[in-house]
């Protein structure tokens, strides 16, 4: 699944190539695509077509593209043109989902659920390609008073921690709240957003902390350095654009990141720590898996 790194490369892209262009005509070609737009593949496309896009916008791992308005009907009394979004299109990735630009005569990719395409000569489309079928696009309604038109499904998700309005204090206290282990605290998208497997394993390794390390052991300083760590680590993935496995997560442009070449513990089963030398180690965690250094990240004593 992309992480907050993955998914800030695609909303670069997205604001680059997309943003305050206008939705002429809509073609959903697998209808799973947008099975979390209820009405159907009619609706979605009558709803977006004359549309503008706004600036694209991210919180944690969740993506979407505000919905300009268009007409002064639309626009409510006293709101400049184009400053009211009241919907918004969200895109679920999934395992393998991709938003791509390409030119309108691009031969069209194997596994393409949606096209978008747009009333200016650019010459470009927005496709959306989703091999596994996981991911889509839905339409939804923005929380009433937000500056950046968030989805009202996604108001329960925390900001991220690369978000300048991300409370580190709040975080900490939450921490020594919760009765809980420190990675399925930093998994928890209500507490903070865009931190996955890969990231929470490569912050905690950062930090020399377990992953079964309790939350209320954590003071002031260890949570304000974690949190040092997972931004530290996030930027380094950005500026390689994000994590790439295999061919299935790309930009916008159908590039790869290849961050996974500097990863210091995800992935690295009984390769040396990059730190001690002691072999990496594999635990099953959640029906996922954690690595860690056992020298470096000692586990916490059972009393």
């Amino acid at each position: 699944m992309p992480e907050l790194p993955e998914v800030e490369v695609v909303r670069r892209g997205l604001e680059r190539w997309v943003r305050g262009r206008t939705v002429a005509d809509v073609a959903v070609l697998h209808p799973r695509a947008i099975r979390r737009h209820l009405a159907g593949p009619e609706d979605f496309a009558a709803q977006l077509r004359g549309r503008r896009l706004g600036a694209a916008r991210r919180r944690g791992k969740y993506l979407w593209l505000p919905l300009e308005a268009e007409t002064p009907a639309e626009t409510p009394a006293g709101t400049p043109l184009g400053t009211a979004p009241d919907r918004a299109v969200l895109a679920h990735l999934g395992m393998s989902g991709q938003l791509l630009v390409q030119p309108h005569d691009a031969l069209d990719e194997k596994h393409l659920r949606i096209r978008v395409r747009f009333a200016d000569a650019t010459g470009t489309e927005l496709r959306f390609v989703d091999q596994r079928t996981f991911g889509g696009l839905s339409l939804h309604d923005t929380v009433p008073g937000d500056p950046d038109g968030l989805p009202d499904v996604i108001a329960h998700i925390a900001r991220d921690p690369l978000d300048p309005a991300f409370d580190e204090d709040a975080f900490h206290a939450a921490l020594r709240r919760r009765r809980t282990t420190v990675k399925r605290a930093l998994l928890d998208q209500s507490l903070i957003s865009g931190v996955g497997n890969i990231y929470a394993d490569e912050a905690l390794w950062r930090a020399r902390l377990h992953y079964d390390r309790p939350t209320a052991t954590l003071t002031r300083p260890r949570s304000a350095e974690l949190l040092t760590h997972i931004r530290d680590v996030m930027h380094a993935a950005l500026a390689v654009g994000g994590t790439s496995f295999d061919s299935l997560y790309v930009n916008v442009n159908g590039e790869s990141g290849y961050f996974d070449r500097s990863l210091d513990a995800y992935g690295r089963e009984d390769e040396p720590c990059r730190r001690c030398g002691t072999a990496i180690r594999r635990r099953p965690w959640m029906n996922r898996s954690s690595y860690f250094c056992p020298r470096c990240q000692r586990p916490p004593r059972v009393s």
